[in-house]
């Protein structure tokens, strides 16, 4: 069964051993974050747990952290599907192709308590400083930004960085190339503000959806609704014509006013660097609702590993999957977007080849996508574990030659948070930054290989079988 709301995650986090309570006062402004890092630090990837501050200095809220994808068992289990490994790219490729629409009630908890207008205050919220030294201010990272095309009036919900600014205003940095720049555009190009709504603490599969960069001409909502496998209920703002996750804990409404630009940055990001400052979109809150005893919600995010970069490995490689195997028609076995390039630089793609050539149209497919991820593609033969470090690189030293196998291909959408594109000082909507090179390798065979240099099969499974025998 789907998890309806934060609570019952937490619920399910428990109950399997992935949530540590910290009972111990907690400086937000600091000693949060350093908590977060350590954790990375102290666990294995597949045992790190999700963390709840019970007792943060100077307020009464608590901080969940870790909770949608600290490791990749916490995503299962916000998937709701905790026992059975391997099914997640398969729940989200079905997904895609068996939308869910969401249904509109009446009310939900996100109702429970409603303050507006000069009663707005950010600064109640414990929203911590995550790069002590060298950001700014306070940030939302796990903002669930929700727009609406204003033609289609399909729902748009997306995951952008929130620097609180005042007590009713942040800065708002989204990409050029993201939907909710497009809605905003819409609306300047009118003279209107464009009405924007953020959701703090929901459902899991909300945030992996928000996450994920899924197709435009996509509902999130349904979407999610898929995933899910049951509508998602969403009720109607008070301010703002725009619908919300009824049972999340915090509910942000407002809107981007017309072409205003305020500093913004710099931000430690999922790349494991500062990324610029500069000018950005403004989002104006007039009205926040939300649950009694709300819980605040936030990602742990900068350098890799981390909580951003599990779930967008996870999310973008089963929206790369859908659309090489089932828009494409490409034999693909098997994708590994790096956690360690922030879940986007690099990629490793599987594919069981039919005829000479195939590698490289595989690669041209994949480029094609809007995603801008995977800078460095490596594509190998399906008897190749893409997710064997020690495999792909065996595949890159001896099945392929430089001269013949480096696809290189300038002037293509870069990924904008990448560091080695500009000098640090240049604006992040700096030109520079939109475009960029990529580097396609491929470490298939060209043609007959000599045999592998192992035993034969049937040595290894008779050793195998009585293994215990050896007393090694």
């Amino acid at each position: 069964m789907p998890h309806k709301d934060l609570r019952e995650h937490l619920e399910a986090l428990e109950k399997f051993g992935k949530l540590r309570r910290i009972k111990k006062e907690v400086d937000k402004d600091w000693e949060i974050a350093a908590v977060c890092r350590e954790l990375f630090y102290r666990f294995k990837p597949e045992d790190r747990p999700a963390l709840l501050f019970e007792n943060v200095k100077g307020f009464n809220i608590p901080v969940a952290a870790g909770t949608s994808a600290a490791s990749p068992d916490i995503y299962r289990l916000g998937m709701s599907s905790f026992s059975m490994k391997g099914t997640i790219q398969r729940k989200w490729i079905r997904a895609l192709d068996h939308l869910i629409a969401p249904e509109i009630v009446n009310n939900g908890p996100c109702k429970e308590n409603i303050t507006k207008e000069e009663n707005v205050d950010l600064g109640k919220l414990p929203v911590p400083i995550w790069t002590s030294d060298y950001d700014p201010g306070p940030y939302i990272t796990s903002a669930c930004v929700i727009t609406k095309d204003p033609l289609t009036k399909i729902n748009n919900v997306g995951t952008y960085r929130l620097m609180i600014q005042t007590k009713n205003r942040t800065g708002m940095h989204l990409g050029l190339a993201q939907d909710a720049a497009r809605h905003i555009e819409w609306y300047e190009n009118r003279g209107q503000a464009t009405p924007v709504a953020v959701a703090i603490g929901t459902d899991p599969v909300i945030n992996y959806v928000s996450c994920t960069r899924s197709p435009e001409h996509i509902d999130e909502f349904a979407l999610a609704g898929a995933l899910r496998g049951a509508p998602l209920q969403l009720v109607r703002c008070e301010t703002i014509p725009l619908e919300v996750p009824a049972t999340a804990e915090i509910i942000l409404e407002g809107e981007i006013p017309l072409k205003t630009r305020e500093h913004e940055g710099p931000f430690g990001e999922f790349t494991g660097y500062m990324s610029p400052h500069g000018m950005r979109r403004v989002f104006k809150i007039n009205c926040i609702t939300f649950r009694s005893n709300p819980i605040f919600h936030t990602f742990i995010s900068q350098m890799p590993p981390s909580e951003s970069s599990c779930m967008r490995k996870i999310g973008n490689e089963a929206i790369i999957l859908h659309h090489l195997r089932k828009i494409l028609d490409m034999p693909v076995t098997g994708i590994n977007i790096k956690e360690s390039s922030g879940g986007e630089a690099i990629c490793v793609l599987g594919i069981k080849k039919q005829f000479p050539g195939q590698a490289k149209q595989l690669l041209h497919g994949f480029w094609s996508m809007k995603v801008a991820v995977a800078k460095i593609l490596i594509i190998v033969d399906d008897d190749i574990d893409v997710c064997d470090d020690f495999e792909v690189e065996r595949a890159l030293s001896f099945r392929m030659q430089p001269e013949k196998d480096v696809h290189i291909e300038r002037d293509e959408r870069a990924i904008v948070y990448d560091p080695s594109l500009a000098p640090a000082n240049a604006d992040q909507h700096d030109p520079s930054r939109s475009i960029g090179s990529r580097m396609a390798i491929d470490a298939t065979k060209k043609f007959q290989f000599p045999e592998a240099s192992l035993p034969p099969r049937e040595h290894l499974k008779r050793v195998r079988s009585k293994w215990e025998d050896y007393g090694i």
